[in-house]
């Protein structure tokens, strides 16, 4: 066993890492699937998305062929609507929601409408917004993820400046850095970036680091209002023996590597192990896979009843072969010559649950050990608790404490996004986005300040 890169051909790299959802191959596949919809008169679709698209709508502009006015309704909720089509779990949102499945009927393929329509207007440069007058007023964003592009797009169509800080070389955050590539790759994410900041007034800052190149101070002194939208970004640890041996690898750390460098000089296993079964384990488990591993186990503590992951998601490592060991947690990671060579692990049971509501994983008193030479941690992320303490923050474990939905306890300073609530969707970040710039736009321009996203949407073509 070794950890090694280079494992497959390019071209089986190229068909491991294709992508996973196609999207729709004429448009008269396209407008076959618009027609299937109801177009329901309350539709659960859309609120159970986050960021409250108006499905009925923008399916039916797809329907009658009007796809700058599809691209537009959707962008009017969510302006990372394409990639949200790629990388949200719609199988428990929009199409979860959707009236036929209670009618054991397929629903109908949201996502790849969302999609069809979306990338038809970045392909062709669509602005489908313009910015109002400047009002004079400028904001400052710290973080070019999801969360801080969809307030400064939101600021900049009511024409204020916005600037973001960026720590990274690239903007668009976990979605250009922590997701497998055979679901967004960073070609795509640097095109949404640029149609986002294509309206005007967004200049984004890169490698500046917040709290290092960039502080709070500077920014309070310089712009009228500052919104945080770092996210998260720190592995959560085992707090194991071994867990610092040569192969044990953070999950973020081993998935950005893959989005940054070419597929073949990405090293790996050949019997992994990933901890976790979140979104970002499945991620990781499937990306080792694909990069030639030979034998990938997910390990995870509870019960395929309280996975954090979906259905959908599962189905795919399952697929790619990886297995799955439930009711085990990492014990110790045994080394040989300092290299990974074993993972111990408790058996557990389910206890009584909670604070989550899950049943709580108790050790049993059995172990188990299987031969691996890489562990891949993919136990979760944790907030930057130093940066905020450090900037006198008000927090809860790390986590900005905000009230109403963004504003904190700093005058003109807000929040939004994986630094709030630790860690959630990317269109959940992108509506913590829609709500800071509602926030900041009653803050410093009127109480009474209305934005077309707050306004009740309406059905007409």
């Amino acid at each position: 066993m070794s950890i090694k890169n280079n494992r497959l051909t390019t071209a089986e790299y190229q068909e491991n890492f294709a992508d996973i959802h196609p999207p729709f191959e004429t448009s008269d596949a396209a407008l076959t699937e618009a027609n299937r919809c109801l177009f329901c008169y309350d539709p659960p679709c859309m609120k159970s998305c986050p960021t409250s698209i108006n499905v009925p709508k923008f399916i039916k502009q797809i329907a009658t062929e009007n796809l700058k006015g599809s691209a537009h309704t959707i962008f009017a909720s969510n302006i990372m609507g394409a990639g949200c089509s790629k990388v949200c779990p719609v199988e428990k949102l929009c199409e979860g929601a959707c009236v036929y499945n209670m009618m054991h009927e397929e629903p109908i393929n949201i996502a790849r409408l969302q999609r069809y329509s979306t990338e038809k207007a970045m392909a062709n440069k669509w602005q489908l917004f313009d910015r109002k007058p400047s009002k004079g007023k400028k904001v400052a964003i710290v973080g070019a993820g999801p969360a801080g592009l969809s307030c400064a797009h939101t600021l900049s169509r009511e024409g204020i400046d916005v600037t973001i800080y960026e720590k990274e070389a690239k903007g668009g955050g976990l979605m250009t850095y922590g997701i497998a590539a055979y679901k967004v790759t960073p070609e795509f994410c640097e095109d949404e970036v640029n149609y986002i900041t294509s309206i005007g007034g967004i200049e984004i800052k890169y490698n500046q680091e917040f709290g290092k190149d960039v502080t709070l101070e500077y920014l309070q002194q310089n712009y009228d209002a500052v919104y945080m939208a770092f996210g998260v970004g720190l592995a959560r640890q085992l707090d194991i023996p071994g867990e610092h041996l040569e192969g044990v690898e953070d999950a973020i750390k081993f998935i950005y590597e893959l989005r940054d460098n070419d597929y073949s000089k990405i090293a790996v296993g050949d019997k992994v192990a990933v901890i976790g079964m979140g979104m970002t384990a499945i991620d990781a488990a499937t990306q080792a896979k694909r990069l030639g591993a030979s034998d990938v186990t997910l390990v995870y503590r509870r019960t395929q009843a309280e996975m954090p992951c979906t259905q959908k998601e599962l189905d795919i490592a399952k697929l790619d072969g990886c297995k799955i060991t439930w009711l085990a947690s990492p014990k110790e990671i045994i080394g040989n010559n300092g290299k990974v060579s074993q993972l111990v692990c408790d058996v557990m049971k389910l206890g009584e649950p909670d604070a989550s509501g899950r049943r709580s994983p108790i050790v049993s008193g059995e172990t188990f050990t299987i031969d691996v030479d890489m562990v891949i941690k993919a136990a979760g992320q944790m907030p930057f608790q130093s940066l905020v303490n450090a900037n006198n923050i008000e927090n809860n474990n790390g986590k900005i404490a905000v009230s109403g939905k963004s504003a904190t306890k700093l005058a003109k300073v807000f929040a939004g996004g994986d630094c709030v609530n630790g860690g959630k969707e990317v269109v959940d970040a992108v509506q913590a986005g829609k709500d800071g710039a509602a926030a900041i736009l009653k803050t410093i321009v009127s109480p009474d300040y209305i934005i077309e996203s707050e306004l009740k949407p309406t059905f007409n073509n």
